[in-house]
């Protein structure tokens, strides 16, 4: 009997000094709506009291705790709009704050569920800490992790020892992290990993939204799937479309091709790239790159443009080749079968260098189905002391040197002996064939005139000058040198002593020296330095009198 009164006794109490506090909080209420709104016209966040809803049971100690109420099952409890449940807790009422255990949820609205086993939450900063096998669920959005703090205020949850973020596309995990259930933004810190079922991101530092699915990197951050990898300090990459705009000389890399640019543009699902500020395009299966100020990539068709500055850069030998034009485009043909093959067009103004072998022409076209490099409109082609032109120069290459070339129409062959004497020779066509680099055997084709000066062996005095004329003419050459030289068929020619070289045979009516234009080197591929008026060739518009394929076979055979 002793015992039940002192029990109704408690209760009696417990529930006076509910009443209390509700008649207090009614006058602070009160007070609160008579406050001015301050200087700033604000209202001020007020500090309200955590409130008891629902216990099993509830016990306090008014004289060794007085400012604590243990309570246990099925504990229910309100702060503002936000309702907390927990198997048991302990409210401190002096600094308005709990402390629960076991099957911990608080609930905010219908949007925001946070579950754990252990909470901490301080009623005047409204701060909550939990602990243990804690989920923030927020819609499709689930934050797991032991370590989560919560706060109201600034609605953020944060972790620092490990966890995970899953929405309905990506799970993302790291060290540390923090999201915000109102603007849906997450960030995340050390090891982080994005992972989607078409690629996998890691990153030092990212920012991702679950509302629109985009990533923002900010820190060194790789994207592998299975065909690209992707390398990013800064950028945004949406993981729905997977589309990607990077930063600070980002790389994409795919099978063998490397993209790099100051800002990059990549649409995976569509399949290309765009890179934008000292832009590389590198092959290194093949070994050669383009590079500019803007370049777009395909990497379906495999096919590419430069343009702005751009050079296309052959380093497959132990000498590079640049070449550059205003525009140069990558085509790639019967890809993905035994026959692919590849073209790269050049156009306008263009130009080569090599310490071997320069270049210039309207426009080029290579092609590696048969490695042929065709240069159009006035080409030039410079091999030491010797010049080549014509209306086409054909090369035809073998591992990235020169093979042999062909020269069609009005070809004129020309060897510097000195500042005044010119070794010259012209013809309808040209076939010029090289050995290990250098040019070894020229052979020349219709209405051949030749003006040719004979060197003494002992001294290197120049003998005299032959001027002759033939129909087919082969010339072999040594050390860039003509050695010597045959007509095949009928000629007729003069040979002259060097003090009587009548001035009109001297030079021939085709004859011009170009060496102004000659790029010197690979930075001089840039200043374009054309013919001067008058000085370009008129095309003839006819065909060559043997074929290539013909004056091949015709020189392998002998």
């Amino acid at each position: 009997m002793q015992e039940k009164v002192k029990k109704t006794t408690f209760i009696d109490r417990h529930r006076f000094l509910l009443v209390g506090m509700l008649c207090l909080f009614g006058i602070a209420w009160l007070g609160a709506k008579e406050t001015p709104l301050p200087q700033d016209g604000q209202p001020e966040k007020r500090k309200t009291r955590i409130d008891l809803l629902y216990a099993d049971s509830a016990v306090a100690d008014e004289r060794l705790r007085p400012d604590v109420q243990v309570l246990i099952g099925s504990v229910k409890l309100k702060h503002d709009s936000m309702y907390m449940y927990c198997d048991s807790a302990l409210i401190f009422e002096k600094i308005n704050s709990i402390e629960a255990f076991g099957n911990i949820r608080m609930e905010q609205g219908d949007t925001l569920f946070i579950y754990g086993d252990y909470l901490y939450y301080d009623g005047m900063s409204q701060l909550a800490m939990l602990r243990e096998n804690v989920r923030m669920i927020n819609r499709e959005t689930v934050l797991t992790t032991d370590s989560l703090d919560y706060d109201r205020v600034r609605n953020l949850g944060y972790y620092f020892e490990g966890g995970t973020l899953q929405d309905t596309v990506n799970v993302l995990t790291s060290w540390w992290g923090e999201y915000s259930p109102a603007t849906k933004l997450a960030v995340f810190n050390e090891e982080v990993v994005l992972t989607n079922p078409r690629f996998v991101l890691t990153s030092d530092t990212l920012k991702y939204s679950t509302l629109t699915k985009v990533a923002t990197i900010l820190g060194p951050s790789d994207i592998v799937s299975d065909n690209n990898h992707i390398y990013s300090e800064r950028g945004v990459y949406n993981t729905t479309t997977e589309q990607a705009e990077l930063l600070e000389r980002s790389i994409l890399t795919n099978e063998g091709r490397k993209l790099t640019g100051d800002s990059l543009f990549y649409d995976r699902v569509a399949g290309y790239g765009e890179a934008f500020g000292h832009v590389q395009l590198n092959d290194t299966v093949n070994r050669n790159m383009l590079t500019g100020d803007y370049c777009f990539y395909n990497e379906r068709t495999d096919n590419a443009i430069a343009t702005d500055r751009a050079v296309a850069v052959d380093y497959s030998q132990g000498d590079s080749l640049f070449l550059h034009g205003d525009t140069l485009r990558l085509v790639t043909f019967n890809l993905d079968t035994d026959s692919v093959f590849r073209e790269m067009r050049a156009y306008y103004k263009v130009r080569a260098y090599r310490t071997d072998v320069q270049a210039v022409c309207d426009s080029l076209v290579y092609n590696t189905k048969d490695s042929c490099m065709t240069m159009y409109r006035d080409p030039i082609l410079w091999h030491g002391t010797q010049q080549l032109l014509g209306e086409e120069i054909k090369i035809y290459m073998n591992d990235s040197t020169i093979d042999w070339a062909h020269i069609i129409n009005q070809a004129l062959a020309i060897e510097q002996m000195d500042s005044v004497h010119y070794n010259q020779v012209s013809g309808k066509e040209m076939t010029a064939y090289f050995r290990d680099g250098e040019m070894r055997q020229v052979d020349v084709n219709g209405n051949v005139l030749v003006v040719y000066y004979p060197v003494d062996d002992k001294d290197s005095t120049l003998i005299g000058m032959d001027y002759t004329e033939g129909a087919y003419l082969r010339m072999l050459l040594k050390n860039r040198r003509m050695e010597r030289g045959s007509f095949i068929g009928k000629a007729t020619g003069t040979m002259y002593p060097i003090d009587q070289i009548p001035p009109d045979k001297s030079r021939l009516p085709s004859f011009v020296w170009f060496d102004d234009i000659r790029p010197v080197s690979k930075e001089d591929i840039f200043e374009w330095r054309g013919k001067k008026a008058g000085q370009q060739l008129k095309n003839s518009d006819r065909g060559p009198v043997v074929s290539p394929r013909d004056m091949h076979i015709r020189r392998t055979q002998k």
